[in-house]
């Protein structure tokens, strides 16, 4: 058996590809199922708004902190796996999965690996701990504890920066 590599850009087509055939029947009722349905709103919070601690700068120069995430798919988490640039350097995933989940950095609406490749690493770091909570605990708070009184509060780490008003 023949062993494929694939990047990112194929899973499409391979999808496409080994997708089952339809009948000619389900063919022709295809386009008028694929009229868009007005979405319904189930309560589901799929995306989730940030503000960056330091901040994406593009090449003009203007820093962009606010931005949006959406929830992550399972289509997310296992496309980054068979990309060329992970397979090489297993560290590159989280560049990766961040480059799909975010959906808007300030005005920039396309963000892609390089937009996160040149991000600051305080920043990289705070997306990461920002996906985990989104993905795996459902919210964005955090726990915290006062250094000065040892009291314990949660702040909201999709809000302003810490310490401002």
């Amino acid at each position: 058996m023949r062993r494929r590599t694939v990047t990112a850009g194929s899973l499409e087509e391979i999808l496409q590809v080994t997708a089952p055939a339809q009948a000619p029947e389900q063919a022709a009722a295809a386009p008028a199922a694929a009229a868009p349905r007005p979405r319904e709103d189930h309560g589901l919070r799929t995306e989730y708004e940030f503000e960056l601690p330091r901040g994406y700068v593009d090449e003009a120069g203007t820093v962009h902190r606010h931005g949006s995430m959406r929830l992550a798919t399972a289509r997310d988490e296992l496309r980054p796996q068979i990309d060329l640039r992970v397979k090489e350097n297993p560290a590159y995933l989280s560049v990766v999965l961040l480059s799909q989940v975010i959906t808007r950095l300030g005005t920039i609406t396309d963000v892609h690996a390089g937009v996160v490749e040149r991000m600051y690493a305080t920043d990289v770091a705070f997306l990461q701990d920002f996906y985990r909570r989104v993905n795996s605990e459902g919210h964005t708070r955090a726990a915290v504890t006062c250094p000065h009184c040892d009291g314990g509060f949660e702040v909201d780490l999709s809000g302003g920066r810490l310490g401002e008003s």
